[in-house]
């Protein structure tokens, strides 16, 4: 394998209901085969709801912002330089709680099926559903 230059103006946004998505390293993008590196800007007010990822374990860097990070049960605010690591197969969630877009790097390892990455999402189980109030 060879390295690879991943240029911004050259990967594509995926949109999604709570914000935007670049993938910046991945079995397709760069043939990365033990992590996965996504840029995500969260919309304000919007998150990525609770999930998991069974197999993967997970950094989460907050760039810009402020995101209310759950990991498991416990909740922090975090702010630009802050981080959480998430263990393989433990529910987590981000929402972004500022007034304007709020940017992380997500980072993921190993590299999953054929674009690196799996999730399970488990907002509408308890007690993840009601949890926010």
């Amino acid at each position: 394998m060879s390295g690879k230059f991943v240029l911004a103006k050259d990967t594509p946004q995926e949109a999604n209901d709570w914000g935007k998505l670049q993938w910046i390293s991945n079995p397709p993008t760069t043939g990365a085969g033990q992590i996965t590196v996504i840029s995500v800007t969260l919309a304000p007010g919007k998150g990525h709801d609770f999930h998991k990822h069974p197999d993967q374990e997970e950094v989460i860097h907050v760039v810009a912002g402020s995101v209310e990070q759950w990991v498991d049960r416990e909740k922090k605010i975090l702010g630009p330089g802050d981080s959480a690591f998430i263990p393989a197969d433990m529910v987590h969630a981000s929402f972004n709680v500022g007034s304007g877009e709020a940017r992380i790097v997500a980072i993921l390892g190993p590299c999953i099926g054929t674009i690196g990455y799996e999730v399970v999402d488990v907002s509408g189980e308890a007690p993840w559903a009601g949890l926010r109030g």
